[in-house]
């Protein structure tokens, strides 16, 4: 088993570059630029949408860099149509394009909050001065979309050809929140990250980070994140995992090797959300939920593991032992509730999946698995990442497969099981009042439809009436 000490990342693929990024660029896009130009200014496009042209993706969203206008010039230029959304930084947004327009700035820490700086906007700051106050070299190429022109002042462009994220200055360590960013562009771009950024990252704490914004830069990692394990390692390397303890632990707990090749738990983590970036739900919530099950469903081993009698390690039980410290990093990271109560019951039975190998196991049992999950297209996707966790090893999924088309037969994976029978029902038709004892006779009726007794009202309730009777002879 390899230290996790001695672990290095593989080199990072070489992208191939879009010859002419300006061509890809829409006509409204380049409609304001064009509108900037004829008021005296000129508008550059900046950051990630420049970046992701270069590397032959679609940008989302695009930031433009205006110089030579005021803000009240540019203001003018677009009346009604822009929101200052950044007051003390100079950015305006569109409302009707996904568009953001921003003023080159000097910006001074003044302390170690995310948001303790001194900003002061100048329309005509040098471009070379502008691009220092910006996080990534990949990030600091301007491209003019309106006549092509490709401006790289602080080396980006070889950057990207190396696929290496590299900290434009020693600025960077104003912001701490840049080596969460640092993490999810690894994960998004498949990319290394130079030795300096990495010692920068190790000076820094997210103490005083805002745990929205912490949660932000997973979201990220979850929704668009390529090379997780990547990502996730460039934590280790940074020395960031002390910040989160919960995933620091995996890192020092090891795994029998007959059924874990790929090496401790850290290592099966790693592969585990490379599993789930192949599979990644398109819906948003459903990809936060399980990508986040992911992350945190072996949090439960260190606890758990002993060594068994022939001194291989066992982690009996770390399933539930895994609900307190899962509970713990998922507050840490500012994930919402709705998402942490949907992860947290995936945590619980991510193993189950598997033991419907079992032609024992039956329909009650899928039932009262669904009524604990709540959804069961989740589970069966957690279970299938924990699955492909393991390599150079290929898994057995017949216990997954059997338990899908189990589901699938009764219109189960994506919903639980619902009372066939309700209290509203026993009060109409055997006029019973509401008691402790019709609170009984639902559970029990409940359990009976799990265990298929009845399908259907009628017979749910043809079951309630002896029920009934039993309670209250005639």
């Amino acid at each position: 088993m390899s230290s996790p000490d001695s672990s290095t990342p593989t080199p990072a693929p070489i992208p191939a570059l879009a010859p002419s990024p300006a061509a890809a660029v829409p006509a409204f896009v380049r409609s304001v630029g064009n509108r900037i130009r004829e008021a005296g200014g000129r508008a550059l496009l900046v950051g990630g949408c420049v970046r992701d042209l270069l590397l032959g993706s679609a940008p989302e969203e695009w930031d433009f860099e205006v110089f030579g206008l005021a803000a009240p010039r540019l203001e003018e230029l677009f009346p009604g149509r822009m929101d200052l959304v950044g007051k003390s930084f100079g950015i305006y947004h569109f409302r009707d394009l996904p568009i953001d327009l921003g003023l080159p700035r000097r910006e001074r820490c003044q302390g170690p909050g995310h948001r303790d700086f001194a900003v002061a906007t100048d329309p005509h700051l040098p471009l070379a001065a502008a691009a220092r106050r910006r996080d990534f070299t990949v990030n600091a190429l301007y491209l003019d979309p309106l006549d092509g022109e490709l401006l790289d002042p602080v080396g980006g462009m070889g950057d990207l050809r190396g696929a290496c994220l590299r900290a434009v200055s020693e600025q960077f360590s104003e912001d701490p929140l840049r080596v969460l960013r640092a993490m999810q562009l690894i994960a998004r771009l498949d990319f290394s990250c130079d030795e300096n950024t990495l010692s920068l990252c190790r000076s820094l704490s997210p103490q005083h980070l805002p745990r929205e914004r912490i949660f932000g830069e997973f979201r990220k990692l979850l929704l668009r994140g390529r090379a997780m394990g990547r990502g996730l390692e460039f934590l280790r390397r940074c020395h960031w995992l002390r910040f989160f303890p919960e995933l620091e632990s995996l890192c020092h707990c090891p795994q029998n090797s007959l059924f874990h090749p790929e090496g401790n738990v850290w290592e099966h983590g790693k592969a585990a959300m490379d599993a789930f970036a192949a599979v990644r739900p398109k819906l948003e919530e459903d990809a936060l939920v399980v990508g986040f099950a992911v992350l945190c469903h072996d949090l439960g081993k260190p606890i758990c593991t002993v060594q068994d009698s022939a001194g291989q390690p066992r982690a009996r039980g770390h399933e539930r032992a895994g609900l307190e410290p899962a509970t713990a990093l998922l507050q840490r990271l500012g994930v919402p509730v709705r998402i942490v109560d949907g992860v947290l019951p995936l945590v619980t039975w991510h193993m189950a999946p598997r033991t419907f190998s079992d032609p024992g196991l039956g329909m009650a049992a899928v039932r009262r698995l669904a009524r604990s999950v709540g959804r069961l297209d989740r589970l069966l996707l957690l279970a299938h990442c924990d699955a492909w966790g393991r390599p150079p090893s290929v898994p057995d999924q017949s216990g997954e497969e059997r338990l899908r088309r189990l589901a699938e037969g009764e219109g189960l994976l994506r919903r639980p099981p619902t009372p066939l029978v309700r209290g509203r029902d026993l009060v109409e038709k055997f006029s019973l009042p509401p008691s402790p004892a019709l609170g009984k006779i639902l559970t029990q009726l409940f359990e009976d439809q799990l265990d298929g007794k009845f399908s259907t009202r009628e017979g749910g309730l043809a079951l309630a009436e002896r029920m009934v009777h039993a309670l209250v002879p005639p």
